[in-house]
């Protein structure tokens, strides 16, 4: 039986603006190390990623190799690869930087550090069965449909789920999605969204609240008690 290649596209390549920082948050510190440290840790132990491909800002390309890959020793980093201006032209990047002969890809935002090892590997599997799939968590509170400054319709909360990543899916699938959408000149908010149009269904896999994306400062003090809590 062959075995599965998995690859995990880490997305580094934002500059920040939010976040009000000459360093992008994603090289900030958060318990003493880069925030994008923490979920690299997890793709280097997992038995499930066999090797990572890290998209970052060309701004950034020599620092991410010598301050993150280097310094902190991830053998499964074997490519570091620019990025575009959006995070769907990143992705795309990513993707196609990566090898030939991937079974999976998990593409994962490097500013989530408190994604579960086991939230990742269910993932994964779910994918394997199903073609895609992604973390997502229950919307808490009421959603609302706007168009200009009034409400046009209140959405039914239990059928309004928050999008996270990783969002894993068949590598032939993605890919080609993206391209699709590159050729179409089609903007989506989430790879799941390009899957959606293209390839077919995306299955939840319920994830966790604490599997936050740091955009502001405010995140970063929430990540800090995050930290604390789970040690």
């Amino acid at each position: 039986m062959k075995t599965a290649r998995n690859i995990a596209i880490v997305i580094a390549g934002g500059e920040g603006k939010r976040f009000g920082d000459k360093l992008p948050k994603q090289y900030h510190d958060l318990g003493g190390r880069p925030v994008m440290t923490y979920c690299l840790d997890l793709f280097e132990r997992s038995d499930m990623i066999n090797e990572v491909v890290l998209v970052v800002s060309e701004d950034y390309l020599v620092y991410a190799s010598r301050e993150i890959v280097d310094k902190f020793g991830y053998r499964k980093v074997k490519k570091i690869t620019t990025g575009g201006e959006s995070r769907q032209e990143s992705v795309h990047a990513g993707l196609t930087a990566c090898p030939t002969g991937i079974d999976l890809v998990v593409i994962h935002d490097a500013v989530r550090p408190f994604l579960a090892k086991d939230l990742l590997h269910e993932a994964i599997k779910t994918a394997n069965a199903t073609g895609a799939a992604i973390l997502a968590v229950p919307a808490k509170e009421s959603v609302k449909l706007v168009r200009g400054k009034s409400i046009e319709k209140t959405l039914l909360r239990d059928t309004v789920w928050i999008a996270q990543t990783p969002q894993v899916f068949r590598f032939d699938g993605i890919l080609e999605a993206h391209n699709r959408a590159e050729a179409a000149e089609n903007e989506a908010t989430d790879d799941s969204q390009l899957y959606e149009q293209y390839c077919g269904e995306v299955s939840i896999v319920r994830g966790s609240y604490n599997n936050i994306k740091i955009t502001s400062r405010g995140d970063l003090v929430l990540a800090e008690e995050i930290l604390r809590e789970i040690g």
